[in-house]
């Protein structure tokens, strides 16, 4: 039976199953995997104050990218809910909303991490189920200067 309990929620296709069509997902898998190692771009509803982003099991989305891109125009301060809450996972995200609003960043009900507008930051998700929580890796934009506790963080990324 196939599953798709792995952190970038990729099919795991049972043995014996997939028969004539093992190209093909394996084909769909690979393109998943291009997918989680590059850029996407979200929309937040307007003014919304809760958004999810939910990494869908064997096809594509937005929120598999590990560069993730929050656009929108916001009133007040968005929490965002990436799901499910069993990865992890290491993420980079970009708060490009407009209306000068912080998005808040969160997996389960352990701790989040507020993303100002205008501002990057590399977080990670622990995938601890239901008390899943979010963590600063280290590594922030702010007004363009790039900041780090992490010396190969900016070098690599800034």
């Amino acid at each position: 039976m196939s599953t798709y309990v792995n952190n970038l929620r990729l099919e795991e296709i049972g043995t014996g199953e997939a028969s004539g069509t093992w190209g093909t997902k394996t084909n769909t898998n690979l393109e998943l995997i291009g997918q989680a190692v590059g850029f996407g771009t979200e929309a937040i509803t307007t003014n919304a104050d809760t958004h999810a982003s939910t990494v869908a099991d064997g096809s594509a989305d937005e929120a598999r990218a590990m560069y993730i891109k929050y656009t929108g125009t916001l009133d007040s301060a968005c929490t965002i809910t990436i799901s499910p809450n069993t990865m992890k996972r290491v993420h980079i995200i970009q708060n490009s909303t407009s209306g000068a609003q912080n998005i808040i960043i969160k997996q389960g009900s352990g701790a989040t991490i507020t993303i100002p507008n205008g501002e990057t930051r590399i977080v990670y998700l622990d995938g601890a189920g239901s008390g899943a929580a979010v963590a600063d890796a280290g590594f922030s934009t702010v007004s363009g200067t790039t900041t780090g506790k992490a010396i190969a963080m900016a070098i690599v990324f800034g």
